[in-house]
């Protein structure tokens, strides 16, 4: 066989690979989306926490009720004592470890169960196809998948859909974040597929380096984390209204009851969000050094202010602040979370705003400007 021949298998063999890993990401969005509609089905039919049904108990038709039965009486030593309603706690009370809590979407329900056990197995599925689409694209070109936004992003994903899998195998009570986790992953592999992609390249020489599979894998799976803690603090300032409705006695409307009181109480939400934040901080920490020490031998220097430098740098710091927040009693609670949401909207510019927009020593994320032009960029 000739070297052009041996050339030319070669090529076709990375073409087929190529076509493999796409057909595999395409079929692991459409596992996602009957994920999805499982997910649905499981948050319509499965169980209400504590404060669910605390908003279940208070409901137009209960209160009406409430108004019109007599209250409570016992006979004591030939008088009458009235005795008030229990009243239901919607809220932990501060400095308490009593949280109002539950199943969350899942558990109580045999047909919630069945749906939820079905959205799980339809996610492993899915989080299969996906790191096979990964893994082919990796022996397409030979490398590690992330020299473009395309291969980041659907690396990316898969990590985070596999941090979610990872906790529910350790037990974790956390089958309430595979809706908003699943939703969000199949609008991240859409904007991938359609508006990201680049054909399969080889590296250029800046980018070759051992270097790269330290500091780009633990920024994917640092990301990936931050990406799983915003959800649950979106979800908690949310249920933390719904919450502090309950307690000052108004009435949810329909859809913050069929919804919000299949969460978690907003207290472990809170300290869910906290607990991922605060766990992959220090691996940041690494990333920004592995990356500094990546760019001394690429560049001849350790930091140079370009713009992905100093946008991961604005992300350590608003992670940093985040963190001390929650560790000062007046920014506790709602403030922190704020401070949490534009921490993780710092990295999200560093990685579409900076890689799109901004020039730099980092420009090697081509999307196609034709595919940017076409959805309106």
């Amino acid at each position: 066989m000739t070297l052009a021949a041996a050339t030319h298998l070669a090529a076709a063999a990375n073409e087929d690979l190529a076509n493999l890993s796409n057909t595999l990401i395409y079929s692991a969005i459409a596992v996602y989306t009957l994920a999805f509609l499982a997910y649905i089905a499981e948050w319509t039919f499965g169980s209400r926490s504590k404060v669910g049904r605390t908003a279940a108990a208070l409901t137009a038709d209960t209160d009406a009720k409430a108004k019109t039965a007599p209250a409570v009486t016992v006979n004591k030593a030939g008088g009458t004592a009235v005795l008030e309603r229990p009243k239901v706690v919607v809220r932990a009370a501060t400095g308490t470890r009593d949280v109002p809590d539950g199943p969350g979407a899942h558990g109580g329900t045999e047909k919630g169960d069945l749906y939820g056990r079905i959205a799980i197995s339809l996610t492993v599925l899915g989080f299969a196809l996906e790191a096979g689409g990964v893994l082919a694209r990796a022996l397409s070109v030979k490398r590690a998948p992330w020299g473009n936004m395309y291969e980041f992003n659907i690396t990316f994903t898969t990590v985070a859909v596999g941090v979610y899998l990872l906790l529910l195998a350790l037990k974790k009570n956390i089958r309430w974040l595979g809706l908003p986790l699943i939703t969000m992953v199949i609008l991240d592999l859409g904007i991938a597929v359609k508006v990201l992609y680049t054909a399969s390249d080889q590296l250029v020489p800046a980018l070759d380096s051992y270097w790269m599979y330290i500091h780009v894998s633990t920024a994917i799976f640092c990301g990936a984390v931050f990406y799983v803690g915003a959800m649950a603090t979106v979800l908690y300032l949310f249920k933390d209204s719904f919450e502090n409705k309950l307690a000052s006695g108004g009435k949810p409307g329909r859809f913050a009851n069929s919804v919000l009181d299949r969460l978690p109480a907003a207290a472990s939400l809170d300290k869910f969000a906290y607990r991922v934040n605060a766990a992959v901080f220090p691996l940041w920490t690494f990333t920004i050094i592995a990356g500094a020490i990546w760019a001394g031998d690429a560049w001849g220097r350790y930091w140079g202010w370009d713009p992905k430098e100093t946008w991961s740098f604005i992300t350590w710091v608003a992670y940093a602040g985040y963190l001390h927040a929650r560790a000062t009693a007046g920014w506790k609670g709602r403030k922190a979370a704020y401070l949490a949401l534009a921490a993780f909207a710092c990295w999200l510019f560093n990685y579409y705003g900076v890689n799109i927009f901004v020039s730099g020593k980092h420009s090697y994320a081509d999307v196609g400007l034709g595919a940017l032009q076409s959805v309106g960029f």
